[in-house]
């Protein structure tokens, strides 16, 4: 069984956040693996073991300076690491195309039989890509699955909604965006982390020539100071409202 990961990396939350001249601080940044990643990686994982063979294949849009952090992939029982060596992506429906391209570059043509992404990353958390990998790759999908069993080629998810459970019914090829508190992630030992070592990164780019949608053009920090003001009446919040405010 072939089984491709997506995985991105994000900010620790406890680094210091700094935006200067409208661009990230990353000077102070500690970068970690998307904790939804995480899950995401377990689950692939013990899909492999379940099913008594087979190959984890992890995929990441970033640059080389990220690779000691994606060999941490490697360390957590994934089977093979590509870095997908392209400059930072604009937007979701980019870094969905640059990672359809290299699937399918890696895997010559053909689909892996699982896909396994995290519901959303903790920077943007947009939940953007894992459904426009889907559509890209023409697979069948599942979002925030909390539940998933795998019997052959069907495939079944829960995932948690407002006032209920939904269940999905799917069949191989699937690609599923993976919840938190599914499974528990697995700690590395040593000897996994020196294993890690000695695997190879592997090395892609992929070629792009469709325009973005969205394009970040600068970030600027919130402002956090609040102003309080003592009215004296109904009156004076409607006059505040309709002159200062301009809400009606």
């Amino acid at each position: 069984m072939n089984i491709a990961v997506t995985v991105c990396f994000v900010p620790d939350t406890a680094s210091v956040i700094e935006i200067s001249n409208g661009e990230l601080d990353r000077s102070r940044i500690n970068d970690v693996i998307n904790p939804y990643d995480e899950y995401a990686l377990e689950e692939a994982v013990r899909c492999k073991e379940r099913a008594g063979n087979g190959m984890v294949t992890v995929f990441s849009v970033a640059s080389e300076s990220s690779k000691e952090l994606l060999r941490k992939t490697l360390a957590k029982g994934a089977d093979r690491a590509v870095l997908v060596n392209n400059a930072a992506p604009a937007d979701p429906g980019e870094t969905a195309l640059i990672l359809s391209r290299a699937i399918m570059s890696v895997y010559r043509g053909t689909l892996p039989h699982l896909i396994f992404c995290g519901k959303q990353s903790t920077d943007f958390q947009s939940s953007q890509v894992p459904p426009m990998l889907a559509e890209l790759l023409g697979i069948n999908s599942a979002s925030g699955a909390s539940v998933v069993k795998l019997s052959g080629d069907n495939l079944e998810t829960e995932r948690e909604i407002e006032g209920g459970i939904e269940y999905t019914d799917l069949k191989l090829p699937a690609l599923l965006s993976i919840e938190k508190g599914l499974n528990t992630p697995r700690n590395t030992t040593m000897k996994a982390v020196m294993e890690a070592r000695k695997k190879p990164i592997d090395l892609v780019t992929v070629e792009v020539d469709a325009k973005p949608f969205v394009r970040l053009e600068r970030l600027d920090a919130h402002d956090q100071k609040r102003k309080c003001l003592f009215l004296s009446g109904e009156q004076e919040l409607v006059r505040l409202l309709i002159q200062e405010r301009k809400l009606m």
